[in-house]
């Protein structure tokens, strides 16, 4: 597959297989945030990779949509600095989940981003230090069937680019 597909037939998945995921694909995925770019170079993030069920329960409760969290075979937590001392931390943060759940998807695993909004809770569960904070992590799993079954474009769709875009100065064509 090659990037443009895997960002054209990217999809957010909720629900997933029960199976875990082999140690090599798991590697990837996280080497494949590791290799993202940052501002000037400063790769602000450490990852917590949690496979533990019960972990991955009590973390779905920290974010009003971070239920899917509770059925991954992988998430992955992306700790930074603190993001309000440098708005480009959380930046990075999102290019680090873009090039996971990028690499994820060329593998056949679906995923999808969660909001953590009980960050002091998310530290109690994952035990990191003061110094660190939570604000994205990631669910990842092979989707499951009606999760991966195709759908139908939803009503609207994706606005074309020509409303989106506009050339050298607002509204300019």
């Amino acid at each position: 597959m090659n990037v443009y597909e895997a960002i054209r037939a990217k999809r957010a998945i909720r629900r997933f297989e029960p199976q875990p995921l082999p140690e090599d694909v798991v590697r990837q995925i996280l080497n494949a945030g590791r290799l993202s770019q940052s501002s000037k170079n400063t790769q602000p993030w450490q990852f917590i990779a949690i496979r533990d069920r019960d972990t991955l329960k009590a973390l779905a409760t920290t974010g009003e949509w971070a239920g899917h969290l509770a059925g991954a075979a992988l998430g992955i937590a992306i700790l930074t600095p603190n993001p309000d001392e440098k708005f480009q931390i959380m930046f990075d943060a999102g290019q680090t989940a873009a090039y996971m759940q990028l690499a994820a998807w060329e593998l056949g695993v679906g995923s999808c981003l969660a909001s953590i909004y009980e960050p002091e809770r998310a530290r109690d569960i994952l035990g990191f230090p003061p110094e660190w904070q939570l604000r994205i992590a990631i669910s990842f799993g092979y989707p499951a069937a009606e999760a991966a079954a195709p759908r139908p474009p939803r009503p609207g769709g994706r606005r074309p680019l020509d409303e989106i875009v506009h050339w050298d100065r607002w509204g300019g064509r």
